[in-house]
């Protein structure tokens, strides 16, 4: 099991770092890539085509245009998640970038920037759990924690 994790610049690294926290408390191999859909379009299609080969789904964080969850999208078949960033539009431009990809290059769109890298980990798990039980449990042992550490809060 291996999860992509690609940012369109070096300084998404805070959002890319709320992904990886995610994957490495579940033990999940993962790699970096830093690309840009209009600036390098040729690395990034090569970065595509590696995660098509060898990962088995992709976190991809990018604002303004955020082009690179789509482009991506394009050259793989592998699930892309994607994480609007916050920029002078407050990431709202990434977001509706994100979320309003053509028929047929679908990418999943999550919140802006490191909750919603952190959801798009935990998403990304669950796809991988269809077929990895331990996984699985893992999950849900996650969840049953953050239960009751809230029934605590509350005295129940």
């Amino acid at each position: 099991m291996r999860i992509a994790i690609v940012a369109g610049s070096k300084s998404d690294k805070e959002i890319m770092d709320a992904a990886k926290e995610v994957l490495d408390e579940f033990g999940i191999d993962h790699k970096e890539f830093i690309t840009s859909a209009h600036r390098s379009p040729n690395l990034t299609k090569e970065v595509a085509q590696i995660i098509d080969r060898e990962f088995d789904a992709a976190i991809v964080i990018a604002g303004l245009s955020a082009a690179l969850p789509g482009v991506i999208a394009a050259y793989t078949h592998k699930p892309v998640l994607g994480v609007p960033v916050a920029s002078d539009l407050l990431g709202l431009d990434a977001l509706f970038s994100i979320a309003q990809m053509p028929r047929g290059i679908p990418v999943a769109t999550f919140g802006i920037g490191k909750k919603g890298a952190k959801n798009a980990a935990l998403f990304a798990l669950r796809i991988l759990s269809l077929k990895n039980p331990d996984l699985l449990k893992k999950l849900k042992d996650r969840a049953e924690k953050e239960e009751e550490e809230l029934r605590k809060l509350n005295d129940m």
